[in-house]
């Protein structure tokens, strides 16, 4: 048997563990009782910006198989322009937080330099930067700064906590069998560090999905989920609006889910788990 079968054998198999399956059965209890009582008060209620369940799923499977004509694009259109500006902001604020991180984490010169900076800053809500962004960087990349904002401060805060966090002792030893600066840093911080900024991550992912749906709803070009949610409030379809919604949760979780996998990788190759 392949290494992918024997795996997905052991996933199938840990599924109906005791422990396993009562938690996959709370799960799906839980899911049940939302939709239930989401349902029970859109019949009570009657309102029209509270539809069905029933509704808003139709509405989903419609935004996919349908090209709205006043938008010219489906909802895949629309995930693709959200998924682009997502990446550009995400992959910024990595490219900057993760070195300057190990930077201030390691070189105490450097955290007195820059932390009041930062601390000046990381106060401010991301969503009170889209109208500033929106009118500095234009309609595409005023979102794409927006994500970066959001994302930047958590990687960078995680990152700073790993390094502070390393074991001195580790450090000692690394020194005394002569490792410089640069094996230091590949053989004993950044490992260290890698949980830390997997947190990191993972709440950078969270907070990314609500920056985007707010700026894109603020102003947007070439579509976006969140453009789409806005539209479709403003022209009263709110089922389409709610499934807008879904979509949003769907990719976070999705992104979530992918972070803590790699985590859970990166662990078991280092191992920490």
């Amino acid at each position: 048997m392949s290494s992918l079968g024997t795996r997905a054998r052991k996933l199938f198999l840990a599924a109906f563990e005791p422990e396993n399956l009562k938690i996959l059965l709370m799960t799906v209890a839980s899911l049940i009782g939302f939709v239930v009582v989401w349902w029970l008060l859109a019949q009570w209620l009657g309102l029209s910006y509270l539809p069905g369940p029933d509704l808003v799923f139709t509405a989903f499977v419609g935004s996919f198989t349908t090209v709205d004509a006043s938008l010219g694009t489906n909802m895949l259109g629309n995930i693709a322009a959200s998924l682009q500006r997502f990446l550009l902001g995400f992959g910024l604020a990595f490219g900057v937080a993760v070195p300057l991180g190990l930077v201030m984490g390691f070189l105490r010169v450097a955290d007195r330099i820059a932390k009041p900076i930062v601390e000046i800053f990381r106060p401010i809500p991301p969503i009170a930067w889209v109208p500033v962004f929106l009118l500095i960087f234009q309609l595409f990349w005023g979102p794409v700064m927006v994500i970066f904002i959001g994302v930047f401060f958590p990687l960078l805060s995680n990152v700073i906590f790993g390094v502070k966090s390393v074991d001195p002792t580790l450090i000692d030893a690394a020194k005394t069998l002569g490792a410089d600066r640069l094996r230091l840093f590949g053989k004993v911080i950044f490992p260290y560090t890698v949980p830390f900024l997997m947190t990191g991550i993972t709440i950078g992912l969270g907070i990314g999905w609500m920056c985007i749906v707010a700026a894109e709803m603020i102003g947007a070009v070439g579509g976006g989920v969140g453009y789409y949610i806005y539209y479709m409030s403003m022209i009263g379809r709110f089922e389409y609006m709610y499934a807008g919604m879904a979509v949003i949760a769907i990719l976070g979780i999705l992104t979530v889910g992918l972070s803590r996998y790699v985590e859970r990788v990166l662990s078991r190759r280092m191992g920490m788990k």
